[in-house]
Protein backbone atom coordinates (compact mmCIF):
# COMPACT_ATOMS: atom_id res chain seq x y z
CA UNK A 1 0.00 0.00 0.00
CA UNK A 2 1.36 3.40 -1.32
CA UNK A 3 0.01 6.58 1.20
CA UNK A 4 -0.92 9.63 -0.47
CA UNK A 5 -0.66 13.01 0.52
CA UNK A 6 0.06 16.92 -0.65
CA UNK A 7 1.23 20.21 0.47
CA UNK A 8 0.65 23.21 -0.66
CA UNK A 9 -3.16 23.12 -2.19
CA UNK A 10 -4.13 26.41 -0.15
CA UNK A 11 -0.76 28.29 -0.84
CA UNK A 12 -1.74 31.82 -3.14
CA UNK A 13 1.80 30.57 -4.95
CA UNK A 14 3.95 28.33 -6.16
CA UNK A 15 3.18 24.45 -6.99
CA UNK A 16 1.19 21.99 -5.23
CA UNK A 17 3.34 19.19 -4.06
CA UNK A 18 2.34 15.57 -3.75
CA UNK A 19 4.36 12.63 -2.23
CA UNK A 20 3.99 8.87 -1.96
CA UNK A 21 5.70 6.23 0.41
CA UNK A 22 5.39 2.42 0.72
CA UNK A 23 6.77 1.20 3.89
CA UNK A 24 7.70 -1.80 4.55
CA UNK A 25 5.37 -3.41 6.88
CA UNK A 26 7.77 -4.22 9.77
CA UNK A 27 8.28 -3.78 13.64
CA UNK A 28 11.99 -2.13 12.86
CA UNK A 29 9.87 0.74 10.70
CA UNK A 30 7.47 1.12 13.65
CA UNK A 31 10.45 2.19 15.97
CA UNK A 32 12.45 3.69 13.64
CA UNK A 33 9.66 6.03 12.56
CA UNK A 34 8.07 6.58 16.29
CA UNK A 35 6.59 9.77 16.54
CA UNK A 36 5.86 10.29 12.70
CA UNK A 37 2.79 12.43 12.37
CA UNK A 38 1.23 14.75 9.89
CA UNK A 39 3.48 17.01 8.67
CA UNK A 40 1.99 20.11 9.67
CA UNK A 41 2.21 19.02 13.43
CA UNK A 42 5.93 18.88 13.41
CA UNK A 43 8.48 21.84 13.64
CA UNK A 44 10.61 22.14 10.58
CA UNK A 45 13.16 19.93 11.55
CA UNK A 46 11.04 17.81 13.24
CA UNK A 47 10.03 17.34 9.34
CA UNK A 48 13.95 17.36 7.96
CA UNK A 49 15.07 14.33 10.01
CA UNK A 50 11.96 12.05 9.14
CA UNK A 51 12.41 13.00 5.83
CA UNK A 52 15.62 11.70 6.01
CA UNK A 53 14.62 8.27 7.64
CA UNK A 54 11.39 7.85 5.53
CA UNK A 55 14.32 8.11 2.57
CA UNK A 56 16.50 5.78 4.05
CA UNK A 57 13.55 2.87 5.33
CA UNK A 58 10.77 3.37 2.40
CA UNK A 59 10.05 0.76 -0.19
CA UNK A 60 9.79 3.31 -2.37
CA UNK A 61 8.56 6.92 -3.05
CA UNK A 62 8.55 9.92 -5.22
CA UNK A 63 7.16 13.63 -5.33
CA UNK A 64 5.22 14.60 -8.08
CA UNK A 65 4.13 18.04 -8.57
CA UNK A 66 1.71 20.46 -10.20
CA UNK A 67 2.84 24.07 -11.20
CA UNK A 68 1.45 27.55 -10.74
CA UNK A 69 0.38 27.21 -14.41
CA UNK A 70 -1.44 24.46 -14.21
CA UNK A 71 -3.01 25.13 -11.27
CA UNK A 72 -4.11 28.62 -12.90
CA UNK A 73 -5.49 26.36 -15.89
CA UNK A 74 -7.37 23.52 -14.63
CA UNK A 75 -8.30 24.13 -11.05
CA UNK A 76 -6.80 23.04 -7.81
CA UNK A 77 -8.19 19.66 -7.15
CA UNK A 78 -7.63 18.66 -10.73
CA UNK A 79 -4.31 19.85 -10.02
CA UNK A 80 -3.68 17.80 -6.99
CA UNK A 81 -4.97 15.02 -8.12
CA UNK A 82 -2.42 15.34 -10.77
CA UNK A 83 0.35 16.12 -8.78
CA UNK A 84 -0.67 12.70 -7.03
CA UNK A 85 -0.63 10.72 -10.31
CA UNK A 86 2.32 11.95 -11.12
CA UNK A 87 4.24 11.02 -7.35
CA UNK A 88 2.41 7.47 -8.06
CA UNK A 89 4.18 7.26 -11.67
CA UNK A 90 7.73 7.73 -10.21
CA UNK A 91 7.15 4.98 -7.53
CA UNK A 92 10.43 2.30 -8.12
CA UNK A 93 7.44 -0.18 -7.07
CA UNK A 94 3.54 -0.19 -8.48
CA UNK A 95 1.50 -0.20 -5.32
CA UNK A 96 -1.30 -2.86 -4.89
CA UNK A 97 -3.61 -0.35 -3.32
CA UNK A 98 -3.28 3.45 -1.77
CA UNK A 99 -4.42 5.09 1.19
CA UNK A 100 -5.22 8.64 0.19
CA UNK A 101 -5.57 12.05 2.56
CA UNK A 102 -8.98 13.26 1.08
CA UNK A 103 -9.25 13.36 -2.39
CA UNK A 104 -10.40 10.44 -4.56
CA UNK A 105 -8.09 9.52 -8.32
CA UNK A 106 -10.47 8.48 -10.85
CA UNK A 107 -9.70 6.17 -13.38
CA UNK A 108 -7.02 4.37 -11.08
CA UNK A 109 -6.99 0.33 -11.01
CA UNK A 110 -5.49 0.43 -7.87
CA UNK A 111 -7.87 -0.18 -4.76
CA UNK A 112 -7.90 3.66 -2.77
CA UNK A 113 -8.54 3.82 0.57
CA UNK A 114 -9.95 7.76 1.41
CA UNK A 115 -9.62 9.21 4.82
CA UNK A 116 -10.22 12.26 6.10
CA UNK A 117 -6.89 13.51 8.21
CA UNK A 118 -5.45 10.30 6.93
CA UNK A 119 -1.92 11.54 7.47
CA UNK A 120 -2.69 11.35 11.55
CA UNK A 121 -3.87 7.96 11.22
CA UNK A 122 -1.69 6.31 8.75
CA UNK A 123 2.04 6.04 9.09
CA UNK A 124 2.77 5.73 5.27
CA UNK A 125 0.69 8.72 4.68
CA UNK A 126 1.94 10.91 7.07
CA UNK A 127 5.63 9.84 5.73
CA UNK A 128 3.82 11.35 2.46
CA UNK A 129 2.91 13.99 3.94
CA UNK A 130 6.00 14.68 5.26
CA UNK A 131 8.01 14.32 1.85
CA UNK A 132 5.40 16.71 0.29
CA UNK A 133 5.88 19.52 2.72
CA UNK A 134 9.78 19.71 2.49
CA UNK A 135 9.87 18.89 -1.01
CA UNK A 136 7.86 21.79 -1.36
CA UNK A 137 9.03 24.27 1.41
CA UNK A 138 12.85 23.74 -0.33
CA UNK A 139 11.27 24.68 -3.57
CA UNK A 140 9.70 27.88 -2.32
CA UNK A 141 12.88 29.03 -0.27
CA UNK A 142 15.02 28.56 -3.47
CA UNK A 143 12.11 30.52 -5.53
CA UNK A 144 12.53 33.37 -2.86
CA UNK A 145 16.07 33.99 -4.26
CA UNK A 146 14.99 34.16 -7.92
CA UNK A 147 12.15 36.02 -6.99
CA UNK A 148 13.22 38.11 -3.95
CA UNK A 149 10.76 40.46 -2.36
CA UNK A 150 7.86 37.95 -1.70
CA UNK A 151 8.86 36.62 1.33
CA UNK A 152 8.44 32.64 -0.18
CA UNK A 153 11.27 31.49 2.26
CA UNK A 154 9.03 32.69 5.35
CA UNK A 155 5.37 32.28 4.25
CA UNK A 156 6.25 29.61 1.92
CA UNK A 157 3.36 30.92 -0.32
CA UNK A 158 0.90 31.33 1.61
CA UNK A 159 -1.71 33.96 2.55
CA UNK A 160 0.24 35.63 5.12
CA UNK A 161 -0.20 39.80 6.33
CA UNK A 162 3.65 39.74 5.01
CA UNK A 163 2.64 37.78 1.68
CA UNK A 164 -0.65 40.30 1.52
CA UNK A 165 1.68 43.17 1.76
CA UNK A 166 4.38 42.19 -0.74
CA UNK A 167 1.90 41.55 -3.35
CA UNK A 168 0.19 45.04 -3.06
CA UNK A 169 3.63 46.21 -3.26
CA UNK A 170 5.24 44.49 -6.02
CA UNK A 171 1.82 42.86 -8.06
CA UNK A 172 2.12 38.99 -8.62
CA UNK A 173 4.56 37.32 -10.30
CA UNK A 174 4.81 34.18 -12.84
CA UNK A 175 4.39 32.05 -9.82
CA UNK A 176 1.38 33.27 -8.02
CA UNK A 177 -2.08 31.41 -8.61
CA UNK A 178 -3.79 34.14 -10.71
CA UNK A 179 -6.99 32.42 -10.02
CA UNK A 180 -7.02 32.53 -6.51
CA UNK A 181 -9.29 35.52 -5.15
CA UNK A 182 -6.56 37.28 -3.35
CA UNK A 183 -4.37 37.17 -6.49
CA UNK A 184 -6.68 37.73 -9.06
CA UNK A 185 -8.71 40.57 -6.59
CA UNK A 186 -4.85 42.79 -7.42
CA UNK A 187 -4.99 41.39 -10.94
CA UNK A 188 -8.56 42.99 -11.59
CA UNK A 189 -7.38 46.20 -10.15
CA UNK A 190 -3.73 46.22 -12.04
CA UNK A 191 -5.88 45.85 -14.85
CA UNK A 192 -8.31 48.17 -14.42
CA UNK A 193 -5.32 50.48 -13.55
CA UNK A 194 -4.39 49.69 -17.25
CA UNK A 195 -0.59 48.21 -15.72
Amino acid sequence: MAGIDEAGRGAWAGPVAAGAVILPLTSATLRRLRGLTDSKKLSASAREHFADLIRIVAVTFAVGWAEAGEIDAIGIVPATRLAMRRAIDGLGVAPKGLVIDAVTLPNLPARQDVFFFADSISLSVAAASVLAKTARDARMTAMDGNLPGYGFAAHKGYGTAAHAAALAAMGPCSEHRWTFRPVAALVGAECRRGL
